[in-house]
């Protein structure tokens, strides 16, 4: 029967998404380590990239950062060298006078969990301590020229912490008529600008490539979702760029060239990235070592070349984003410094045209209420008035539908074995009283591309990190903290992880059975009670989702049985 089959199709059709979408995007990938067998380099990581190549560029890329000794506390690598402190407010931290790395970072406004007591997020490590990761400027040059390196010691001529109001400058002399000065800047957020400059006292010109590197050692632990890109991430040639780090460590090295742009390494919610000067010609390239067991990962950029005859100077200014991916200010980022693609740091994905805009419709309603459920509710209200037509007229087919019962009973009655006669009788009648068998897909369809888009939202956000809503929610980016088999934490258990079945996915299943007692009910039993079970399967599904996402569907089940019962009210359609 026709009606029953599209209502079957309704019920394929949206659990088949839900659960695709929970198989494909919301759970981890399997795990895929990555391989450590092929070495690609034995002992020490070569310092030069090559010989000069065609139209004055290196072959290869920027040098690899050094290897240093085996690996130590972190207080206690930091504590071995000077270092000058730095702090805006929102990041803290230290930069090497040995070497001259931006090294120690950690972001004050994120804490490792929701307490609010709980550490610093520490983005940047030195050398030497555990999971290494760091940016690093210079020059290469031809052979013989002494260059600064990992090992030199950079002298601070002017200021003792870098601000935002008091840059830093430091100034190392070769000894053979070379004079490099380093002039480092922060601004009120994540950005630090790298100014080189290069001073020939000698007698004979020197031609000097600038590169920049973000170095990362040792494999970092990946959530391994689908949905999210983890890993080395750049645009250099004008297009986003996002191998994997098993990618490296097949491939050992990936180059691509172009003009400006920028490349480093991302994390769910961190980006570290080097910007080489947006106007001149580079050549980048991600890469993979294996020194002794350790897997060590670099995305760096080489410059173009810098003629310095004697007596004269050249300068070169870089920069380097270390700190949360916060929307406004990649945005702000990419305007001001003309940073290409710069904002698709976050993984918007497929859908960027929705997903980015979707998260300005909350973070405008954020900025008005001060919370981000809200924020949610009142998006969710404005997609139910978006496609409030759509769904009136499918509430109103659903409604006539209902209504029509009785007879859709009788015409089965009659011609209950001849299925042919029966279903020309029951598509005469949906003609004769303007009704639409499957209009009331409607409603689902349309909110797919929302769901997925808001769940993406919520997932890569970094604003929605430990962004609280009321009472027990204060993360709506995680799932629902209760659940029902310890009567919401009254007994002192926590039952399985399968188990965790929170007040909010159940007031979503609640709502969820009584919108579907509003709809027309199968005349098959066994499809009744289908739909019945329906709700219970739901619960248990977006009992793992981010609670921000239940309570958008939660809210827009309401909606929706508002708007239907008016309709039902109006068609003078009994509701039960």
């Amino acid at each position: 029967m026709s009606e029953q089959r599209n209502l079957i199709v309704a019920i394929v059709l949206s659990v088949g998404i839900i659960l695709g979408f929970q198989y494909f995007f919301a759970s981890p990938k399997r795990p895929d380590a990555v391989k450590t067998g092929q070495q690609t380099s034995q002992g020490d990581v070569a310092k030069s990239p090559g010989e000069p190549g065609e139209a004055g560029m290196p072959q290869g890329s920027a040098p690899s950062a050094q290897p240093s000794g085996p690996a130590a506390d972190r207080a206690a690598v930091l504590a071995r060298e000077s270092r000058i402190p730095f702090s805006n407010g929102r990041v803290n931290g230290t930069i090497s006078t040995i070497g001259n790395r931006i090294d120690d970072l950690s972001l004050v406004d994120y804490r490792e969990t929701v307490d609010p007591k709980s550490p610093e997020i520490v983005l940047l490590s030195p050398a030497g301590a555990p999971d290494a990761y760091f940016g690093e400027f210079g020059w290469v040059g031809p052979e013989g020229v002494k260059l600064p390196d990992a090992s030199t010691q950079w002298q601070v001529e002017g200021g003792e912490k870098l601000t935002p109001s008091t840059p830093i400058t430091l100034r190392w002399d070769n000894g053979a008529g070379l004079v490099f000065e380093r002039r480092l800047e922060l601004d009120g957020n994540y950005m630090f600008t790298v100014t080189q400059k290069v001073t020939n006292n000698g007698s004979m010109a020197v031609e000097l490539y600038p590169y920049g590197l973000v170095s990362r050692w040792g494999t970092p632990h990946l959530l391994g979702y689908y949905i999210l890109h983890e890993g080395p991430v750049g645009v250099l040639d004008g297009s986003l760029r996002e191998p994997a780090y098993k990618d490296l460590v097949s491939d050992g090295k990936l180059d691509f060239a172009g003009t400006g742009g920028w490349l480093g390494f991302t994390d769910k919610y961190w980006l570290a990235a080097v910007i080489p000067d947006q106007s001149g010609k580079v050549n980048g390239s991600f890469r993979h070592n294996l020194v002794g067991t350790e897997d060590r990962y670099q995305s760096d950029f080489l410059g173009g070349a810098l003629k310095v005859p004697p007596g004269a100077s050249a300068e070169e200014t870089s920069r380097m984003f270390a700190g949360a991916k916060e929307v406004d200010k990649l945005d702000a980022y990419r305007d001001q410094y003309g940073i290409p693609l710069f904002d698709r740091a976050v993984d918007f994905g497929w859908f960027y045209f929705l997903t980015k805009p979707i998260f300005y419709v909350l973070d405008f309603f954020y900025k008005f209420t001060g919370n981000y459920g809200i924020a949610i509710l009142l998006l969710t209200l404005c997609v139910k008035l978006l496609f409030f037509p759509l769904a009136n007229k499918s509430y109103r087919s659903m409604s006539a539908m209902k209504r029509l019962q009785p007879k859709m009973t009788e015409l089965r009655e009659k011609y209950g074995d001849d299925k042919m006669k029966m279903n020309q009788e029951l598509m005469a009648l949906y003609k004769r009283e303007k009704v639409n068998p499957m209009a009331g897909c409607l409603p689902i369809v349309v909110q797919i591309p929302v769901f997925f888009c808001l769940y993406k939202v919520l997932f890569v956000n970094t604003e929605m990190r430990h962004a609280p809503f009321f009472g027990w929610i204060h993360d709506l980016s995680a799932p629902d903290p209760t659940t029902i088999f310890n009567l919401f934490g009254l007994l002192p258990f926590t039952p399985p992880h399968a188990l965790m079945i929170g007040a909010l996915p159940l007031l979503m299943g609640i709502t969820m059975f009584l919108q579907t007692k509003l709809n027309p009910q199968p005349a098959d039993p066994v499809q009744a009670k289908v739909m019945l079970f329906l709700p219970v399967i739901f619960t248990f599904l977006f009992a793992t989702f981010p609670a921000g996402l239940v309570i958008y569907w939660t809210w827009n089940n309401i909606l929706s049985i508002t708007q239907q019962w008016v309709i039902m009210k109006r068609m003078g359609v009994p509701a039960g």
